[in-house]
């Protein structure tokens, strides 16, 4: 393990423990962790030193009357980092939303596992770096210009999204929970979604450059695939694979057709094209614009479509030119410019 590596994940934490979460060491700290990735036995050690009064316990080491007992005797305020290399389960008790329901901070970082190449434990380790200023100033801004909206274009060479009749209510994940009932989430962070609030509102092309496959991971196409959007459902491809059209028929065999909904805007800076981990659930932050392709999304409800009724959310990555919102550039040369 690089102990720059190390040192690096600490400090990002120790940033988001103060700038994020508010922590200080008046409040108890809890981290549950395992070390079954190379992720994991990093994160944890990284913690170990952001938190050095901290209590910690190795998930697959301790019976689970033990964890629910260290869990229970924390208080309003308090924090805990679930560092999991899958996803952390104690029967029907869902860890996350229990903990939110005592109002307790949390840091999740799940399926770890999924990442274990050198560099992108690496870009994953520079995705939890917290620039409190650029994150407050893009998300909120790019919020109000999205809530304000009658519609907006994706430019991805030469092919055209888009965007009429407003979008829905957006959402943010910068770190910043002020006006939240829950404080934290999954990290690392960065995004601003939305989706339009007609669905079938949704025409034209666009280019995308990654896409999560039938198990959830990063697919890396070798040049971009064009997928054809009418009245607000994926109907055609043109350069696809096979590993792309895996998915669409996934979803066709549930859903019958393949809507789009999320728009993402996503602003974490240490994920670009070239800058990829394993783990679409992390990679979706990647700065730039994607797109979810299914039924289901546990945010916005439709007429026809309550939360979550569908089966299946799968980001796709569009390979973006610019982005444009009621003809204000607001995304350029693979940035934001707001």
């Amino acid at each position: 393990m690089s102990i720059t590596l190390v040192q690096n994940a600490s400090r990002n934490l120790t940033d988001v423990l103060r700038d994020v979460f508010l922590y200080d060491d008046k409040r108890t700290a809890l981290v549950i962790y395992d070390l079954d990735s190379p992720l994991s036995i990093l994160l944890t050690e990284a913690y170990r030193i952001a938190l050095p009064k901290g209590i910690f316990i190795n998930f697959h080491h301790t019976e689970t009357k033990v964890i629910m007992a260290q869990i229970e005797a924390l208080k309003s305020g308090d924090f805990v980092a679930l560092v999991q290399s899958k996803s952390f389960r104690l029967s029907a008790f869902r860890i996350r939303i229990e903990l939110f329901k005592k109002k307790i901070k949390v840091a999740e970082h799940p399926h770890l596992g999924r990442m274990h190449r050198q560099d992108e434990v690496k870009h994953y380790v520079n995705a939890l770096a917290y620039d409190k200023a650029y994150y407050h100033h893009m998300g909120h801004t790019l919020k109000n210009i999205m809530h304000d909206a009658s519609g907006a274009v994706v430019h991805s060479a030469e092919e055209k999204l888009i965007y009429r009749g407003g979008f829905e209510d957006p959402k943010i994940n910068i770190g910043d929970y002020r006006e939240m009932n829950n404080i934290g989430g999954q990290f690392p962070i960065g995004e601003v979604f939305t989706e339009s609030k007609d669905l079938r509102s949704l025409n034209g092309k666009t280019k995308i450059c990654a896409f999560g496959d039938i198990h959830y991971k990063v697919n890396i196409p070798a040049h971009p695939i064009t997928i054809i959007i009418e009245n607000g459902q994926l109907v055609k491809t043109e350069n696809t694979t096979a590993a792309f059209e895996a998915v669409l028929n996934m979803i066709k065999e549930e859903e019958d057709v393949v809507w789009v909904r999320e728009l993402g805007l996503g602003l974490n800076r240490a994920f670009s094209k070239n800058n990829y981990v394993s783990d679409m659930g992390t990679f979706e932050r990647m700065c730039g614009l994607h797109l979810s392709l299914g039924a289901k999304h546990g945010i916005y409800a439709k007429e026809g479509m309550k939360r979550n009724s569908g089966k299946f959310h799968i980001d796709v990555m569009i390979d973006t030119t610019s982005f444009e919102i009621d003809n204000r550039v607001v995304f350029n040369g693979e940035q934001w410019v707001v």
